[in-house]
């Protein structure tokens, strides 16, 4: 492990392509009816239906943690705000593509908008799980799900059937995918932080406005097998859509219909930034 300042860097395990294809084949037999995972080249991203500013996602693939839920719960620290990671090289500006869900004053409903239509920066605040490379095309995990037999989420299936695999090696996976058919449940936070503390996982429910919201939808997700050490959260998943919906994925709400395509791929190394000196499990899932 290096520690430069707050931020820390641990080494991951790096499966082959193929044989982690086998394990999640495996494992997400056990969870959903049809399953297909195998190897395959990464399709056109910026292309519809995900309008991504990189067509791939290869290329010295890496995830970051940065902050986390302790600097919002129980009570929030606003002024934790931290500056993107800018994607400029070369002359070439930063795109800043990204889209974020709120609570419609009007309505109550959800109001999805593009992040570049209301700000000119590449800010957050509080926590973001990252997945980063550069964008390269390239030879990519492709997950084919369809009727969810099980408990588990898509994500959360992929990410126990690696920690029951690989035991006590971190095996971290970055990527996208799209809930093709069905509907899934999603938070959005309130405009406002909450008044008062939220000292159990029941406040912060009931503080968060819970939405079901229809395909086509499309996911980006970090995943980590086991944390080795950091205080990570192993697994975050946010969404959008084309038609005006998007937020915090739980899971699918339609398990005889649903129907997932995704990419991933294994990262080599997770930056640890800024993590919490005091921190809990409350709010993580």
């Amino acid at each position: 492990m290096a520690n430069t300042g707050n931020t820390e860097k641990v080494q991951l395990h790096v499966p082959d392509l193929a044989e982690l294809c086998q394990v999640l084949q495996s494992g997400l037999n056990k969870n959903f009816s049809d399953v297909k995972v195998s190897v395959a080249d990464c399709p056109d991203l910026t292309q519809e239906p995900f309008g991504f500013p990189v067509k791939g996602l290869c290329g010295q693939p890496r995830i970051t943690d940065v902050g986390g839920v302790p600097y919002l719960i129980p009570v929030a620290q606003p002024d934790k705000l931290i500056p993107l990671v800018l994607t400029e090289a070369e002359g070439r500006p930063a795109v800043n593509s990204s889209y974020f869900s709120s609570i419609n004053p009007v309505d109550e409903k959800c109001l999805l908008e593009k992040y570049s239509d209301r700000f000119s920066d590449c800010d957050f605040g509080l926590l973001a799980n990252l997945y980063a490379c550069e964008g390269k095309p390239g030879q990519v995990i492709e997950v084919k799900a369809s009727i969810r037999t099980g408990e588990e989420s898509l994500v959360s299936s992929m990410r126990k059937t690696m920690e029951e695999h690989y035991g006590e090696k971190s095996v971290a996976l970055g990527g996208t995918f799209v809930l093709q058919k069905g509907k899934a449940k999603i938070h959005i936070m309130p405009r406002e932080f909450s008044a008062c503390p939220l000292n159990t996982n029941e406040d912060v429910n009931n503080w968060l406005k819970h939405f079901e919201v229809s395909a086509p939808l499309i996911f980006q997700t970090v995943m980590v097998s086991k944390d080795p050490g950091l205080d990570l959260r192993v697994e975050h998943t946010h969404g959008f859509s084309h038609h005006g919906e998007g937020g915090h994925y739980y899971t699918d709400t339609t398990p005889d219909t649903v129907e997932y395509l995704g990419y991933f791929m294994p990262a080599e190394f997770v930056y640890r930034i800024d993590r919490p000196t005091e921190t809990h499990n409350i709010g993580r899932d």
